[in-house]
């Protein structure tokens, strides 16, 4: 990753925290969407089919306890009567919101790209037109 992703992606995170704890300290309790990555953990209850595909949210409140650190968010929810021990990577974080003051910050989600979606770079070079010109991004795309 180069050096201003890296810091683009700490500056999100402070960010996300910044927000959580200022909608925390409004109206004491803060909605956080989460995306579906295999690095969140939601103890052994796991993601919902329909969760991996629209993300989790999460409800935390003044009354809970919890610890945002540097790179994730550790904390012990409670899904119906069962608690789960949560490690939430900073990262899957996309969203901080409050439906009582009506506001949200939201973000996308990239998930790091599978080593057999990339084309080689080869590949892409050959098709260049000779002259440099034109390149035919249509031929590019992964194939479904």
């Amino acid at each position: 990753m180069t050096e201003h992703k890296e810091y683009m992606r700490k500056k999100f995170n402070e960010l996300k925290r910044h927000v959580f704890f200022e909608i925390l300290d409004i109206v004491g309790r803060v909605f956080l969407l989460i995306a579906y990555d295999e690095g969140v953990i939601i103890g052994k209850r796991g993601f919902l089919p329909e969760e991996k595909e629209r993300g989790l949210i999460l409800v935390f409140n003044k009354q809970m306890k919890f610890n945002w650190e540097d790179e994730a968010l550790l904390a012990k929810l409670v899904f119906g009567s069962t608690p789960e021990n949560c490690f939430i990577p900073l990262d899957a974080i996309v969203g901080v919101f409050s439906p009582d003051l009506g506001i949200q910050l939201t973000m996308p989600f990239v998930k790091p790209r599978d080593k057999e979606e990339l084309k080689p770079q080869s590949e892409i070079l050959e098709r260049e037109d000779v002259d440099g010109k034109i390149i035919d991004i249509s031929k590019m795309r992964k194939k479904k």
